[in-house]
């Protein structure tokens, strides 16, 4: 069944590490036909230290990078009224809750920060702890 493997600030730098957990999780969601996917907020938010260009270069054009729109801005905003929750510590994951949200069913999300994702995801998307 197809769907979505949605990468945030801790599964993409991990990937980008090369990260064995994250780099099975990441050829079995290919191999299955799964999306790999993160958004471009992730991308500048991702930690670059010891990273090669050419590697992140390398990884973000074998995945999906969704660009964060002010539709998608607007619904997080929303999401975070729902949630009595305001200011940077949660306006990035919001923005990534949406795109999480919208995306092909079913959709895992590999997150450091599963309380706060799953929180503004819903019951809909799987928060997997990497």
């Amino acid at each position: 069944m197809p769907g979505t493997l949605l990468l945030d600030s801790e599964g993409l730098p991990k990937l980008y590490r090369k990260d064995r957990a994250v780099m099975a999780l990441v050829q079995a969601a290919s191999e299955e036909g799964i999306r790999v996917a993160t958004s471009a907020m992730t991308t500048l938010e991702a930690d670059y230290d010891r990273i090669h260009p050419a590697r992140i270069k390398w990884v973000l054009s074998r995945i999906d990078v969704h660009d964060v729109t002010k539709e998608i801005t607007d619904q997080a905003a929303t999401l975070l009224r729902s949630h009595h929750l305001h200011g940077h510590k949660y306006a990035i994951d919001a923005a990534f809750a949406v795109i999480a949200r919208t995306a092909l069913q079913p959709v895992t999300v590999l997150t450091s920060d599963p309380e706060d994702l799953t929180l503004l995801c819903g019951p809909a998307v799987e928060v997997v702890k990497v």
